[in-house]
């Protein structure tokens, strides 16, 4: 057994431990393959032992990578900042968008599922670690955020996302996991049309399990399973430098 097979079952045996601990069903907890920087055959190593949820961050590589992987049974979700130029080639291989975060994507990509006569299942990012080098809505605006949305009804809201505080205590990063799941029960109360809030994306390699305990439903691991990246996942995400 290779290391990514390796690394992916002992990660599987972590979530099973932070479920049995936070007395969830190992049943609704999703691993996604964050797969930014990763090489095409170490996706499919991974994918042959049983896992089809993929996250990637960038348009053009979820573009070189997916001529590799279109045959393989995956459903791929766009996990990092979409450029509204961009909208028009992420929908030709995204089954879900994570990362919605302003009104004017949401125009863009109302107008665009229109022309191609279509829906499309998306989350709405919000920043609740409130730092400056990450996308995502202001969780004061989050609630008006959604009731903005909810006029859009080409965009099928099935969760919300987040990245937790990079380089923090457990307990501040927790935080970060508590707001978005208050975030979801005020948003789930509205009964918005268009809205289905089941799903909350909240947790990466470092901080998973908290995320778990905090209600998460997908986690989304890359480095613990591929391997470290030349970068951390701090450099990764911090998308505004």
């Amino acid at each position: 057994m290779n290391n990514t097979k390796l690394n992916l079952k002992d990660i599987q045996d972590r979530i099973k431990k932070a479920c049995l601990a936070s007395g969830r069903s190992v049943s609704e907890v999703k691993l996604l393959l964050a797969t930014k920087t990763i090489a095409a055959d170490k996706i499919i190593d991974a994918l042959s032992e049983g896992k089809n949820l993929v996250g990637e961050n960038k348009v053009q590589e979820l573009k070189a990578k997916y001529q590799y992987l279109s045959d393989k049974n995956i459903e791929f979700h766009f996990i990092g900042h979409l450029q509204t130029n961009k909208i028009k080639d992420v929908l030709k291989f995204a089954d879900c968008i994570e990362s919605v975060d302003r009104i004017e994507l949401v125009e863009k990509l109302h107008e665009r599922l229109k022309l191609e006569n279509r829906k499309l299942n998306i989350f709405l990012q919000v920043n609740t670690s409130y730092e400056e080098s990450k996308f995502g809505i202001d969780p004061q605006n989050a609630i008006d955020f959604a009731k903005e949305v909810s006029k859009y009804d080409t965009l099928n809201v099935k969760g919300l996302m987040t990245i937790g505080l990079f380089s923090a205590g457990k307990e501040k990063v927790r935080k970060c996991f508590k707001l978005l799941k208050d975030i979801q029960n005020q948003i789930q109360n509205l009964n918005l049309q268009n809205f289905d809030l089941q799903e909350l994306s909240m947790g990466m390699s470092n901080d998973f399990e908290t995320a778990i305990e905090e209600g998460a439903t997908i986690v989304r691991v890359g480095s613990a399973i591929f391997g470290d990246r030349i970068y951390p996942d701090s450099y990764y995400w911090n998308e505004k430098k």
